[in-house]
């Protein structure tokens, strides 16, 4: 399927909870995996310091650090908590030129 937008018939990338990295833990894990890297994200762009996220999945408990330098890193781990709970994406309406 070849269209104006997508010449190449490339199906778009869909995102599937069962088979991401985050399937198997709890929506409470996810929520409180989430709102720990939503801290971490704001203290990260406040005082750029180390910050530690953990959270505990089926099995075992996962730690990462963060530096400023890693900030979209941890921008994509919070995207990828908000759409495995099911929480709708923002996007933005596609840029038409205007001849």
């Amino acid at each position: 399927m070849m269209n104006r937008f997508n010449p190449w018939g490339v199906p778009p990338i869909q995102y599937n909870p069962n088979t991401s990295t985050l399937a198997g833990m709890t929506t409470a894990q996810l929520q409180a995996a989430l709102a720990s890297a939503q801290a971490a994200l704001v203290q990260l762009q406040t005082g750029g310091k180390v910050v530690s996220v953990s959270y505990t999945q089926g099995d075992g408990s996962r730690s990462v650090s963060y530096t400023q330098a890693s900030l979209p890193n941890l921008t994509q781990f919070i995207m990828q908590l908000q759409q495995q709970l099911g929480v709708p994406g923002v996007r933005r309406r596609a840029l038409r030129p205007i001849f």
